[in-house]
């Protein structure tokens, strides 16, 4: 098994070494220490002619294989790797616990973004010492409980004991706030709350601590018998509230170098944060200890912690709680049990007659299960875990082992990884509910080794100094050998190469220096790069108060994710399960991003099925209707390239259309089109036949052309007709007013005299 498991080491270890020295992801490089930060698989070549003259320093970074094949000789090739120095384990002195952690510290020499594995090995010690908190629920209901609980003591450290050897117990008590709704705050009430008069009451509390934990049964149970029976009103209790003090409290509840347990009877639900809101209570829970003659004080003043703020408390001070509830409460408790790591579910019997086998075999099966992480991480450390049970070959941010004998040694890979140069860091790792922590001291290696003479050299034109291979120039000159002096050129010209696009020299973020950006240090440190110092390595993205979400690393402002995560703050587990339908990501039309698809071309929805503005391309698909169904038109020659979008049915009915398009032959072509996945994809149902306007009908042209030539005619001679009727009635009627005229004048009108008489101007008859 051990063979195994440092093989398997071994190989992660060569896996990983390999995906990293693969490649050199170069940024802005000028010296040793520029490359050995820019990544992992970085080396450096210091040999004095490495690099040609007018070539760039960054030239001499890149992996070692490459440059051993540009000519650099393995001895000049600088590529610091991790170290390991393993602390020895103290000894221990008379009267402490057994070690089960080993080693217990060491020292790691880390390179930015080179992971190193080491194992960690665990066995469970004969005679570990328990420490068992009963923390009871004393409202109304749990009357029967507490006679039992009163002869638990001896009961419970006699068991104890068979399996550890060294066992203690205490007692505390809990109920609710004493404001309403919670309980009734009639003075009365508050001071005996319990309905029959003739049964021993205590007035109604939040939490109180009444035994330190002892070694002395006999205690325990006359201390529990002083104990009476309290009430509320609502079936929520104040449980999380007791939960908190019994952990924060730690030199008031005695807690030890121990196994801790934290034991909580109750028979109901629990209130949490929020919930103090009823009773106007709106400051939180400050996670601290506030016992006052033994009771929480601040009670009617704090709200309710939130579970997630119980579950680090527990957590950070390794106690391990066991619900022992009735079966009613049995559901509930068990989804709580699901958010508080190390923690146990038991239902108790309806006077708690079995809380001792109860809380043994809670005791066992939560000693049995390991469950190894880490604390207090510092910021760019990232830690992985496998181990060597069944199932925990995944690397993972806790490593588990189930079903751990005493005696039985576990041992767990641990993957420590340092992002970017950091201070001298420490942080501790170790399994949940056991005090016993592995120290791990972390330090970064950022820095070149080389033996270099402090003295101008001539590779530096006597102007400066090798440092690793490259010059290191005296102050006022610059160059890959010194060669520049500032003020030499024309300042203009020069100040001119450090702008981007005729921008800000040097992006605001570095001096430009005979015509080079020299770039400044960051608030972390760290440089900003790039030919216009327009990168750094510290303005991504963040997430959950963490860079990259911590998967993943910054460059030049940018995350890049590790693998198996995407995101612009590497936020999202890589998956695309909820983008699937029927095994098809977003309908082909658009990518999955954090399990959500990112939707193109106009396409809404969950899963890009719909688009609300497209419109079905009648007009632009009919000439490929055309070819493929008739096998006319534009793209008659080459129809099966230009109509690779379409797949054509033919039809002989359609029952409705979604388009009409004319063809080349003026003929209507039906057709409805069933958009496929992907874009601009379709299955076209074309209707057989085509709608053809008809031919001339000669005869019946010239025949309506006759036609119209008579009508017209007949219409020209009616209305000739009509003219000449009309005046020949308007005659008649003016004959006939002559005709009534005559008689009575007695003239015809018509008569005309037969003579004639004419009168000579210039006769006169006087003559």
């Amino acid at each position: 098994m051990l063979q195994a498991v440092c093989l398997r080491g071994l190989l992660l270890l060569l896996v990983g070494r390999q995906v990293y020295t693969e490649q050199c992801l170069k940024a802005s490089v000028n010296t040793c220490g520029d490359c050995i930060k820019s990544g992992p698989g970085c080396a450096w070549c210091k040999d004095l002619n490495f690099t040609k003259t007018g070539e760039q320093e960054a030239a001499r970074c890149d992996t070692p294989a490459v440059l051993k094949e540009k000519g650099c000789p393995p001895t000049d090739i600088i590529n610091p790797k991790n170290d390991f120095i393993k602390i020895s384990n103290k000894p221990l002195k008379a009267g402490e616990n057994p070690v089960q952690i080993q080693p217990q510290e060491i020292q790691l020499d880390l390179r930015p973004g080179m992971p190193y594995t080491f194992q960690l090995h665990f066995k469970r010690a004969q005679g570990y010492p328990v420490d068992l908190y009963y923390l009871m629920d004393l409202s109304y209901s749990m009357k029967d409980d507490l006679e039992n609980v009163k002869n638990l003591g001896n009961d419970l450290l006699k068991e104890l004991n068979k399996i550890t050897g060294s066992a203690r117990i205490g007692f505390g008590s809990f109920v609710d706030k004493t404001l309403l709704p919670y309980t009734d705050t009639n003075e009365a009430k508050l001071k005996r709350p319990c309905s029959d008069k003739n049964e021993p009451c205590q007035p109604a509390f939040g939490f109180q601590h009444v035994l330190p934990l002892t070694k002395d049964g006999d205690k325990f149970k006359s201390m529990v018998a002083e104990q009476h029976i309290s009430g509320n009103l609502d079936p929520p209790e104040g449980s999380l509230d007791a939960i908190m003090q019994a952990a924060v409290c730690v030199n008031e509840i005695g807690w030890g170098n121990s196994t801790r347990l934290l034991v909580l009877a109750t028979d109901d639900g629990f209130h949490m944060a929020g919930d103090g809101k009823l009773a106007a209570i709106l400051e939180p829970n400050r996670e601290t200890c506030q016992l006052v003659d033994r009771k929480y004080s601040k009670s009617t003043l704090w709200d309710y912690p939130s579970v997630g703020q119980v579950a680090r408390k527990l957590e950070e001070q390794n106690i391990q709680p066991i619900f022992a509830v009735t079966k009613k409460m049995e559901t509930v408790y068990t989804e709580l049990s699901k958010l508080i790591p190390k923690s146990a579910v038991g239902v108790l019997s309806e006077d708690s007659g079995n809380v001792v086998n109860l809380i043994v075999d809670a005791y066992n099966s939560l000693s049995s299960e390991v469950i190894m992480a880490h604390e207090a991480l510092p910021e760019f450390i990232s830690v992985k875990y496998t181990s060597d049970c069944k199932d925990g070959e995944k690397p993972s941010d806790r490593g588990k082992c189930d079903n751990v004998n005493i005696g039985t040694e576990v041992i767990f890979d641990v993957t420590v990884t340092v992002d970017r140069c950091i201070n001298s860091q420490s942080f501790l790792i170790g399994p949940l509910g056991f005090n016993e922590k592995l120290k791990v001291n972390v330090r970064t290696r950022c820095d070149c080794e080389c033996d270099d003479i402090n003295q101008p050299h001539p590779h530096c034109k006597e102007k400066g100094k090798v440092v690793c291979g490259s010059c290191r120039c005296d102050p006022g000159f610059l160059g890959q050998h010194c060669e520049c002096q500032v003020g030499q050129k024309d300042v203009a010209s020069l100040k001119a190469q450090c702008q981007k696009d005729n921008g800000t020299e040097c992006e605001g973020k570095g001096d430009c220096v005979c015509g080079r950006c020299q770039c400044h240090l960051t608030e972390g440190g760290n440089n900003f790069y790039g030919e216009f110092c327009e990168c750094d390595d510290e303005h991504c993205e963040k997430y959950a108060n963490k860079q990259c979400a911590g998967h993943g690393k910054c460059k030049c402002g940018r995350c890049e994710c590790n693998e198996g995560y995407e995101g612009a703050a590497c936020q999202c587990a890589k998956s695309d399960e909820d983008c699937k339908i029927d095994g098809i990501v977003c309908h082909e039309r658009g990518k999955c991003v954090c399990n959500q698809c990112v939707c193109q071309g106009g396409y809404k929805g969950p899963s890009c099925k719909v688009c609300p503005t497209c419109q079905r391309p009648c007009q632009e698909s009919g000439s490929c209707v055309e070819c493929l169904a008739f096998g006319t038109g534009p793209f008659e020659k080459n129809c099966l390239e230009n109509c690779k979008h379409l797949q054509h049915v033919m039809v002989e009915k359609l029952i409705k259309h979604d388009c009409r398009v004319k063809d080349k032959e003026g003929c209507w072509m039906l057709f409805t089109m069933t958009e496929q996945l992907g874009f601009d994809k379709y299955i076209v149902n074309v209707l057989k036949d085509r709608e053809c306007p008809e031919g001339p009908n000669i005869a019946a042209i010239v025949g309506g052309s006759i036609a119209a030539v008579a009508l017209i005619g007949l219409l020209i001679l009616l209305i000739i007709k009509g003219v000449l009727y009309a005046s020949d009635l308007r005659e008649w009627k003016r004959f006939e007013k002559d005709r009534k005229h005559e008689k009575t004048s007695g003239t015809n009108p018509l008569f005309q005299n037969a003579t004639t008489t004419v009168q000579n101007p210039t006769f006169s008859g006087d003559s």
